[in-house]
This record gives C-alpha cells, structure tokens and sequence, in this order.
C-alpha cells in the first residue's frame, strides 16, 4: 500500500505540523489503498510563507526560461504517465483503459496547452502613449477535486507557471496519488524551490485556510458550487481574487427531426463517461414530443449495454463512483426520480449483479423527467440520464436554460440548424455532437457554474494583474 504522509513545501518533502495519517479508499473494493495526510493551517502557513519568499525572484523569470520549464515538466509528465494512470485509477475508481486514454493524458494537455499559450501572449501593449503590461498576480491557491484530479491540477498549474506566479496546490483528499507524482516532475524539472508547494487535507481544514489567507492573492477552486460560495465567502476578508469552476446540469438539446439512432450516442457517451462523474456531463437530456419515444428506445439500448466492472481491468467498460456518499447520493436522486413520478428505463437503484462490494452504480434512464423533480435541478454525478419532452424548440431551449448552472450544454443534430440555436444558450460551452472541451479553447461557466476561465491564451490572462504604466 502506498503511502504519501508528507507535504511538499519549499522545495523539501516535510512531515505535517499536526496533521494526522487517513486512509485513502479504493472504490471498487471499500477497502484502503493507500495512506494520505490532513494537513493544518501551521502546514498552510508555512507553505504560503515558502511561495511568497520565492514569488519575487519567480516573477522576474523571462519567458523563456518559463517555456523551458514547462518543456522540462512536459518531458517529465511523459516519462510517468503511466504511474499516474495507475494511481488514479485504484482511487477515484476510473478503469484502467480509461485512466490511460482520457484522465492522464488530460493533464499533459493542459501543460501542453499553457506552453502554447505563453509562447504567444502579448505580455505589453500600447495604449494612448501608455504602457499596459500583464504580470504574475502573486501567490496563488488551488483546490481540486477528485473527479478529473490531474486534468484540474494542471489545468491551473500550467498557466499559473506560465504567468510567473507561485502556487500553493490542495489536491482533493480522495485521489492525492497524482498530485504527489506531479510534485516530484516538477522538483525534478528544476522548478525552484517554492514555487510550486503541495499541501495534503481536506476542504474545512487546509481549504479554508487558504481561503482566509491575507498571504494569499488568488484562490481558484473546481469543485461544487456549495464549496465555491463557502470559499468566496472566506477570501472575502482579504478581498483576493477568487477564480471559480463549479458545477453543472448540462442539458443535451436533440434537435426535431435528428436521425437518433446515428446521432445521439456520441452525445450520450457524456453521460456514461467517467462513471457519469464529469461536471459537464449532458445528462438532461431534451427531445421533441414526435421523438420521445424513439429516443426513449435508443437512449435506453446505449445505456443498458454499457458494461461495469473492475477498474484495474482493461476495456471499455465503467467503474464505481469515488466513494460511499457519492453512492448514496446517487441512489437517493434516482429514487426520488421514480417516487416523483418518473418511468425508470433501465437501471435503476442498487449494485449492478457481480459488484456486491465498492461504489458502483447501475447505469440508469429515467424518463418522463419534469422541472419540479430533484432530479432536474440537483447534478447526479453519476451514469444516469433523464428524458424530457419538449413541444416546438421555443420550449426546447427554455427547458435547455432552465437551471440555475451554466457550465456547458450540447446539442443534437444537423450543425447548421443548430447555429441558430446555440447563440441561445446560456452556457460557457456549448458543443454541437460532441460534448467534451478541447484544452485551448476558455472553459467556465455562467451562473452558479463560476466565474473566471480555463484554457488557451483566456487561462493564462486570469492568472496575471494587468497594469497601466503612464509616463516611463
């Protein structure tokens, strides 16, 4: 069993101060895995002392030596792949194959996509005889979650390099595998030391603390949209920046008259994928009157032949959820979907046969799903679909946007009709047969889905200050 029991601060692998041992659990057999720390607030502090100290000299680095550290970090990310594969996988439950084509290699894009991005940013600007500059906006805290864990670390670690700014990095408690073989690429990249700073625990604790922390600039959080207000409360004091990606209820809008058959198992894969646990995940899924029932078929036969098994096997099946709440989340919406009238398509409460133990869920269609159900409101993060009927597409796209979120939605069907729909949509992504972003276009969302955004040259601008210089 592995076992991962310090921090990473200052360039040094240090004992917590204070911080007790915990297991981390593997989903699919509820049982340990490895061994993880919660750090303290003496641990934060001493971690946002590191990244200040080290923040002047940092921020003064050229371009290019930052560019040939991220070719240093993107060398290392390479060469380790699979082991990041490996941990992610026994603990967040992703299947192997999975793990090894979509989770690790999503991280690598983000380095990748950072790379690009300060290659070609305009750091300095004239403006009407004046100079207008971007720089590093300070230190700068990130908390994570568990469900795309390297995708979302380096989705901020990446451009925040890129800027000049240092880090201090709360990977979620779930999954810290990744994020300690992250540590060591980037201490043998030749990152300095304090620049990039790990410190292991958990949101009310070390989450928290960095909120609250006057030594702390900019704090950016993925995760829910209940965890994003209590941290924008928190940092509120200390008037830092507060960069925010939370959660979603993406709806899949199926244009009249898409041949259903051929186009919506593309779109339908959002929901299956990553065991459904994927805050863009287009679950809502909204169909006209004259299509519901083929629809109801076609969804239903996707769905109900999508395999589940053991994770540590390869292919192309799913995995459990990440942990014993989450499952009984999930249960407890499709339950309360059936009660308030919904029809259960396949799936439904319970394990699937064979998986007596671990998180794993049935991959589920309810149908018949109406705006007054939990259900539609509440994100499942789980495999399971909704049905709803719309009458003429006036009423599709209200359906579409009713919801407080605004992270993503999708449509189905013929692109060109769809362009006049997509304007519509009030959503920081919308994908036309397709349902997944692409690492250099901006992602975030609208609403109660954030603010701020990720990705390309849009990522690396909200990791930096701009100033205005008159007279110099």
């Amino acid at each position: 069993m592995r076992k991962a029991v310090q921090h990473f601060i200052d360039g040094q692998w240090v004992d917590s101060d204070g911080g007790a041992a915990y297991d981390v659990i593997n989903p699919a057999t509820a049982q340990p895995c490895a061994t993880g720390v919660m750090g303290t607030r003496a641990d934060v502090d001493r971690a946002v002392a590191a990244a200040r100290r080290a923040f002047d000299g940092f921020s003064r680095t050229s371009v290019d030596e930052r560019l040939a550290l991220l070719d240093a970090i993107i060398a290392g990310y390479k060469a380790r792949m699979p082991e990041i594969a490996q941990v992610i996988s026994e603990e967040m439950g992703a299947p192997i194959g999975f793990a090894t084509m979509a989770q690790a290699p999503a991280g690598l894009g983000h380095f990748i996509a950072a790379r690009k991005a300060l290659a070609g940013f305009e750091f300095e600007s004239d403006a009407g005889g004046a100079r207008v500059v971007h720089e590093g906006i300070g230190v700068v805290g990130m908390i994570t979650p568990w469900n795309w864990p390297v995708n979302q670390i380096a989705a901020k670690v990446g451009p925040a390099l890129a800027a000049g700014n240092t880090i201090v990095l709360k990977p979620s408690e779930e999954c810290p595998g990744n994020a300690i073989i992250l540590a060591e690429i980037i201490a043998e990249a030749g990152v300095p030391a304090g620049v990039f700073n790990l410190v292991q625990g958990d949101g009310p604790t070390v989450g928290a603390a960095m909120a609250e922390h006057p030594g702390i600039d900019m704090i950016s959080i993925t995760g829910s949209t209940r965890a994003g207000i209590a941290v924008a409360q928190a940092a509120a004091a200390t008037v830092k920046r507060v960069h925010q990606e939370l959660g979603g209820k993406a709806p899949n809008l199926v244009l009249p008259g898409t041949d259903l058959a051929a186009m919506l198992p593309a779109t339908v894969q959002g929901v299956i994928a990553n065991s459904g646990q994927s805050c863009i995940a287009p679950t809502r899924i909204l169909v006209s009157a004259e299509q519901r029932a083929e629809a109801e078929t076609v969804i239903r036969d996707i769905v109900a032949a999508t395999p589940v098994s053991d994770p540590s096997e390869m292919g192309g099946h799913i995995g459990p959820l990440v942990n014993a709440h989450q499952f009984a989340r999930v249960q407890d919406l499709i339950q309360s979907a059936i009660d308030e009238g919904a029809t259960l398509l396949t799936g439904g409460v319970g394990r699937p046969e064979g998986h007596e133990a671990g998180y794993f869920v049935k991959p589920t269609v309810l149908s018949g799903v109406t705006p007054a159900m939990r259900i539609w409101r509440e994100e499942t993060f789980g495999p399971v679909a909704t049905i709803t009927e719309y009458d003429g597409i006036e009423e599709g796209v209200r359906l579409a946007n009713d919801t407080p979120y605004g992270l993503s939605a999708t449509v189905t069907g013929d692109p060109e009709a769809a362009k006049a729909v997509v304007p519509r949509l009030r959503a920081g992504l919308v994908t036309v047969n397709s349902w997944a972003p692409n690492g250099i276009v901006p992602f975030g969302g609208y609403g109660q889905s954030g603010n701020g955004r990720e990705g390309g040259k849009w990522g690396l601008a909200d990791f930096m200050e701009v100033k205005a210089i008159i007279g110099a």
